[in-house]
């Protein structure tokens, strides 16, 4: 083994501290490449160590033979399909492959896979490491920054007072999901926040060369520890376990740093404007959400008693917390009366404390006489500790307000007796967290399907209509579907009278195609006791239902469905009750699925467009709600852009937005991406809402034309050769992996929505795994090149309004840059691999060549477009990283390739099926994409 200075240690720490803080685009990315060199260099040691000097050899060659191929088609176009020297490469990787037996596959597959975990690791600390350069050169332009965006807003005439106000409507909702792309297990996840750490403190100057070697060796014992780690499921996570791992993220990296984001806030605003501003003065723009025990959606498991344990779990997340907090201030809050003043609300409010909770007295009794804030503390931390028991506890606290009511009556103590320093530091952060979290966490989403809530009303208003005999008892009883449902419905009533009414307030209506769907719900709601309406007087929100559209004619109806139910007599009661709100949530991945990537981005901007005008018109407050998938093919894109193209003057400043899967981990594993994250959604918010200098937010008539005629011509090509071509879906069981989704054990809930092996039935998540891991990207970018290449064969200055369309059209040009992702991850010879495990020759050619086709004609037309000679051309570092895993992900897909070939050979046992999976573990932390 090299010695540990040869790994991390530079000759000089003053050159390592000029990497770690340069702006130089070559310098900067030196720490990131000697950080995957020395990762790399230790999996090797304990590849040696744990399988032997052979499979080293063997994981060798395929590296080396992937670099080559890399470099004799380094775009993954057509051309290098018929390349001589390339199918010779492949042939004989192919040929080492199909010697290799199942367990020397495995071990190989997670050689690659495991150096994609500790790749994938090197770049998120690198990430890190570059945010705190930039806000070290004070680099406030930057896209996505709060002090950038701040210094946009002043620079186009917006005072500190207007910006305030603007920020005063600013509401940023993560929403959590279980949705299954997430293919670590939480054991790794672990595993990788260790070795994070690590990489972290290797960064701290000056590091003596023993301490790096130590470092290195506790590196070394993880990578030794995740080699001899499952690194796939033995078993399907279970709804619970989905529930464990939707918490794992809150308290390191986001309840108790959150304070932080705030800090920062104020900082910018004050530096920005040359005026202080108190960080507790700002209000509250951050709140969290989640469908992790609530989506019932296809999900037999999700039941009342899974929701329950959700509630509570998240219940007790925070309270734990909060029971820390107010540990901690009972240590920290140490003035003594005999020293400064303290006020007499609080030493009254403390003695009527001890006096109403007489439990206390021997304790507070042990502290000093002058140490009033103790006593009071002590005394709520004997509520909390209640209420943490039992939520309707007489001694505990009805509400977070009432514990943030105590705090504050602290924090004007301390305030009007020198003690501000110490209210800001100390009792602040918890206020804040208060009124992000309250007593809930965040608010649980319920969801299922309306053709669920329509099967039940019809079934149970037949019931009522036909009964027999002398006591009118009903002819028939109720499914077993309806009768789960009223239980869920009467659950959810006990539900929101147990815990905090913030708790539950949004019920999701999938699949919704007209406003019964929503009185559906209201009336089956009424049927279990669930009261629907909000009440301000008493703190509840309600439950609201939400209609979502997602399929193309669904989102083309929505603004005429809204506007039918908001006008609606019956509607107006409960509009008034929500203080005219409404709630609307968008889908990205099944409208993709449906119709393609342009056609599904433009009906969704348009939707949300004429939505914003009919709530208007209807004097209604319109939330939206974004549901996003992690991947470009499912309506995930970069986070700031994303919110910044959102139609002009149709955002009131609520942004909620799914999160799921491996995104969740990429976005919020760490505290200083989750807060980089809450800047990018807050600061885009803050731009969406102001638009600061430009002029005309409105897009041109002729661009929103040419959308309109490019759509229509994707979604027709997209319809033909896709959705409804009987080629794609025998295509896509037999060339993908998809049939083997499941081997992964990613998530709880079944791939498909019902038993029909259709299109229609198999959900938006599989669809897009199967084309990722095949490396054909199809519903990233399948239909734009037609389009485009349509219009411009139509309109003689066609070309010339696309390229102006890029710079001034913000949908338009996210639209270009997520296909252009998609398309630098297609990979047409590894496709061909695929490919040809079809059995069908004819049925394989003919759908393969039209791949090849459309790929070319929109990858072409995608560089004109965008002025580009190659893909990526202006992200740089997407473009790198993802030319350096390529030669990895390679020798992954072979593997895969061939083990497909052997189970539909007929070859089948537990062995095969894990080792599969561990292929699909591998390729989806390569590509850093599931699906």
């Amino acid at each position: 083994m090299e010695k540990p200075e040869d790994f991390w240690i530079a000759e000089s720490q003053v050159d390592r501290l000029d990497e770690l803080i340069t702006s130089d685009p070559r310098r900067k990315e030196l720490p990131l490449r000697r950080d995957v060199r020395s990762l790399g260099k230790l999996l090797g040691v304990v590849l040696r160590e744990q399988a032997g000097e052979k499979i080293f050899t063997a994981e060798e060659a395929l590296r080396t033979a992937a670099i080559r191929h890399r470099e004799l088609c380094a775009d993954g176009s057509s051309a290098a399909l018929n390349c001589a020297e390339e199918q010779q490469l492949e042939a004989e990787s192919r040929r080492l492959v199909a010697e290799l037996s199942l367990h020397e596959a495995h071990q190989i597959a997670k050689a690659f896979a495991t150096f994609f975990e500790l790749t994938n690791l090197a770049e998120t600390n690198h990430r890190k490491r570059r945010r705190r350069a930039a806000r070290l050169q004070a680099d406030g332009d930057k896209p996505g920054s709060l002090r950038g965006t701040l210094a946009r807003m002043k620079a186009a005439g917006l005072n500190l007072s207007q910006v305030l106000d603007s920020l005063a409507r600013v509401r940023v909702i993560p929403v959590f999901t279980a949705h299954p792309t997430e293919v670590a297990r939480r054991v790794v996840r672990y595993k990788r926040r260790r070795i994070d750490r690590f990489l972290e403190q290797l960064d701290r100057l000056p590091l003596a060369a023993s301490e790096a070697a130590h470092l290195q060796d506790k590196i070394l014992t993880e990578i030794n520890a995740l080699w001899q780690t499952d690194e796939v499921r033995r078993r399907q996570p279970s709804v619970s376990d989905e529930i464990r791992m939707g918490l794992d993220h809150y308290r390191g990296s986001l309840i108790e740093p959150l304070a932080d984001f705030y800090w920062d806030l104020a900082e910018a605003l004050g530096e920005v404007y040359g005026t202080e501003v108190a960080a507790c003065e700002l209000p509250t723009v951050v709140s969290f959400g989640s469908w992790i025990g609530g989506d019932r959606d296809g999900n037999p498991y999700v039941t009342p008693a899974a929701t329950r344990d959700a509630l509570e779990r998240a219940r007790q997340t925070i309270l734990t917390i909060y029971r820390d907090n107010l540990e901690e201030l009972r240590e920290l809050l140490t003035p003594s009366a005999c020293r400064v003043g303290v006020s007499d609300e609080l030493i009254q409010a403390a003695a009527r404390a001890v006096e109403k909770f007489p439990e206390t007295a021997p304790s507070t009794a042990g502290y000093p006489e002058c140490e009033h804030y103790r006593k009071f503390l002590r005394v709520a931390l004997y509520r909390l500790e209640k209420t943490l028991a039992d939520p309707r506890h007489e001694d505990g606290y009805a509400a977070a307000a009432q514990l943030a009511e105590e705090l504050r009556l602290v924090r004007r103590s301390l305030a009007a007796h020198g003690g501000e320093r110490l209210a800001r530091h100390y009792v602040d952060p918890v206020l804040r967290r208060l009124d992000t979290f309250g007593f809930h966490l965040h608010s649980l989403d319920i969801r299922q399907h309306a053709r669920i809530h329509a099967a039940a009303v019809a079934e149970l208003g037949a019931m009522a209509a036909e009964t027999g005999g002398d006591e009118g008892v009903p002819v028939s009883l109720p499914s077993s579907a309806t009768i789960t449902l009223l239980d869920t419905l009467k659950t959810l009533a006990d539900l929101k009278k147990t815990y905090p009414p913030q708790a539950i307030r949004s019920y999701i209506i999938s699949g919704t195609t007209c406003g019964a769907d929503l009185r559906n719900l209201v009336w089956l709601a009424g049927v279990a006791g669930i009261q629907v309406k909000g009440d301000a007087a008493q703190g509840d929100p309600g439950l609201m239902p939400v209609p979502l559209f997602e399929s193309i004619n669904d989102l083309r109806n929505a603004p005429r469905i809204c506007r039918r139910l908001w006008s609606a007599s019956d509607y107006q009661p409960l509009l008034d009750s929500w203080q005219r709100r409404q709630e609307v949530m968008l889908g990205y991945s099944d409208s993709n699925k449906d119709g393609g990537m342009l056609t599904s981005t433009w009906e969704i901007y348009q939707a949300h467009r004429e939505l914003h005008r009919v709530a208007a018109d209807c004097r209604v407050h319109l939330q939206l709600f974004h549901g996003r998938g992690g991947t470009v093919g499912r309506g995930g894109s970069p986070t700031h852009r994303a919110i910044v193209a959102q139609p002009a003057g149709a955002f009131e400043g609520c942004l909620k937005i799914t999160e799921q899967g491996e995104v969740i981990n990429f976005k919020y594993a760490d505290a200083s991406l989750a807060l980089r994250n809450l800047e990018l959604m807050v600061a885009a918010s803050l731009e969406a809402l102001t638009r600061p200098g430009v002029d005309n937010p409105e897009p041109r008539p002729e661009w929103v034309a040419a959308m309109d005629e490019m759509s229509a011509t994707a979604y027709a090509c997209y319809r033909r050769d896709i959705a409804e071509n009987p080629d794609i879906l025998p295509y896509f069981e037999q060339a993908t992996p998809v049939l083997e989704f499941d081997l992964a054990k990613i998530g709880s809930r079944p791939a498909r929505r019902g038993d029909n092996r259709s299109l229609d039935d198999l959900r938006a998540i599989p669809w897009g795994f199967g084309w990722i891991q095949s490396r054909h990207m199809i519903p990233g970018w399948y239909g734009v090149g037609q389009a485009f290449a349509a219009f411009i064969d139509k309109h003689p200055e066609g070309l010339e309004t696309l390229q102006a369309m890029m710079k001034g059209f913000p949908i338009f040009r996210d639209l270009v840059r997520n296909v252009e992702v998609a398309l630098a991850k297609v990979d047409l010879p590894l496709a061909r691999l695929y490919a040809d495990l079809v059995d069908d020759a004819e049925l394989r050619t003919r759908v393969f060549e039209l791949f090849v086709a459309g790929f070319q004609q929109t990858r072409d037309l995608v560089l004109t477009v965008a002025g580009q000679k190659h893909l990526l051309e202006r992200t740089p570092d997407m473009a790198q990283s993802l030319r350096l895993r390529n030669p990895y992900v390679d020798p992954l897909s072979l593997i895969q390739v061939e083990l497909l070939r052997r189970k539909r050979r007929g070859e089948e046992s537990d062995e095969l099926n894990y080792v599969l999976a561990a292929t699909i573990n591998g390729i989806a932390a390569g590509l850093r994409n599931t699906g």
